[in-house]
């Protein structure tokens, strides 16, 4: 069994619990990066408020941008950011290559409590394979 497989049984079985920096792979150019998700309703708001302002009044216009920016921040940036670390985490696990990449660039983090109360974590610096090694089984 792989370090990876070993990593994914104990992602499944909640003994380990994977980080990931929501910024970086919420970025172009990441591979899990959704520019629709990111910039097609904030550009909606902003015209409809901008027409607002423009044909019926600047208060009209000001109250919908922070009405939006407030229903943005509240409701749809939350699902944005579940969406960005299920993605992640889908590819990050999906083969070695992956994870390594993404380790290397300090998009990963893991951490794990052990039985004896004591609590684990393991970043860009650590050895991430020797991290899941040292883990206790079951």
């Amino acid at each position: 069994m792989t370090e990876l497989e070993r990593l994914r049984g104990l992602l499944a079985a909640e003994k380990v619990k994977l980080g990931i920096n929501i910024r970086q792979m919420n970025a172009p150019g990441s591979p899990v990066y959704r520019t629709t998700e990111n910039v097609t309703i904030p550009a909606i708001l902003l015209a409809v408020s901008l027409l607002a302002t423009l044909y019926i009044h600047t208060w009209v216009g000001f109250a919908l941008l922070a009405g939006g920016a407030a229903w943005w921040i509240v409701k749809v940036l939350p699902k944005v950011r579940d969406g960005v670390f299920d993605r992640s985490a889908a590819f990050a696990l999906s083969s070695e290559a992956a994870f390594d990449a993404l380790w290397v660039r300090g998009v990963l983090s893991l951490y794990a409590r052990m039985p004896d109360g004591t609590e684990r974590a393991a970043a860009k610096r650590q050895d991430w394979r020797a991290f899941v090694r040292d883990l206790p089984e079951g």
